[in-house]
């Protein structure tokens, strides 16, 4: 068990704004891995950070840490208008990963927001907590993922249909629900296979949710697929589209690490757009460290991969 004075000092990396943001995101990264009051404690201090990106982040380690115990300070940041919209997204994506029915009336209240981006993140995760308390989500583990190589809460289990055509086209039907066309983006994601990229890639061009082309972007990135590293530098060049996008592309292409990644990523570390170039930065360090033999530690002996 780790003492409660070293998460402290892990913590107080965290918060520094003096140090590199890829610093900042190894502390992170070990936090959450380490878990426990005193992490989410840490965690949770870092919300007046300038940094939309690194906000964001800490509200999705919180999600997928799945501690009851970080609620009350995801409700609080989910509630404030103040924070950047990427930010409250994915504090509403947080509730819904640790999957407790008390925060359904919170939920239900933010899924009519003003912002669509937050309205359809707590829309998704009352459909997340709707399937848990189904008769096909009951007994479930509340890690919808167990048993793939892809270990995270997700926003929504995935199909038990395995034909990658009938897929695609549900992940691409705008007429549908969100929940179902994320239900095939999960299958397609646990398929893992060159074509099952390459039908996820199809979302990324879809016309309507930006939320739902920021997912696809951070699945392509958990199955760090070559295959698709055309189609996501297409997303991070393209200056029209939304900045939770662009930077979800942006890491995705860090997880790839292959050398037309890191191009693309390098080319924009002066992005006009902070969320963009903080990830290009990001997303280079992880490239870093998929191509290196020894992971990233801290002074402490403490390992952590972005």
């Amino acid at each position: 068990m780790v003492p409660d004075s070293k998460i402290e000092a892990i913590g107080g990396v965290l918060v520094d704004p003096g140090r590199p943001l890829k610093e900042r995101f190894r502390a992170l990264f070990t936090l959450r891995g380490l878990g426990g009051e005193a992490a989410i404690s840490a965690i949770s201090r870092c919300f007046d950070d300038p940094s939309a990106l690194l906000k964001h982040e800490l509200a999705y380690c919180l999600g997928q840490m799945g501690d009851v115990r970080a609620i009350p300070k995801l409700i609080e940041v989910l509630s404030d208008s103040k924070q950047e919209p990427m930010v409250r997204h994915e504090a509403g994506e947080a509730l819904g990963a640790i999957g407790d029915p008390t925060v359904e009336d919170v939920l239900r209240k933010y899924s009519k927001d003003p912002c669509v981006d937050v309205a359809e993140t707590c829309q998704l995760a009352l459909s997340r907590l709707a399937w848990l308390q189904s008769s096909a989500g009951k007994g479930q583990d509340n890690k919808t993922a167990v048993g793939t190589q892809f270990l995270s809460i997700d926003p929504a289990p995935p199909e038990q249909e395995t034909d990658i055509e009938k897929l695609r086209e549900q992940l691409v039907d705008e007429t549908l629900p969100l929940f179902e066309r994320y239900r095939a983006m999960f299958s397609l994601r646990n398929i893992n296979t060159d074509e099952s990229a390459r039908a996820l890639a199809a979302g990324l061009t879809c016309k309507g949710s930006a939320l739902f082309r920021h997912e696809v972007g951070y699945v392509l990135g958990q199955m760090g697929n070559s295959a698709v590293v055309e189609e996501l530098a297409a997303v991070v060049r393209n200056k029209d589209e939304s900045g939770m996008v662009r930077h979800e592309a942006a890491e995705a292409l860090g997880s790839i690490a292959s050398p037309q990644a890191e191009e693309v990523l390098r080319e924009h570390l002066k992005d006009e757009a902070a969320v963009v170039r903080e990830s290009c930065e990001v997303a280079l360090d992880m490239s870093e460290y998929e191509n290196s033999p020894a992971q990233f530690q801290f002074a402490d002996g403490l390992q952590a991969k972005v």
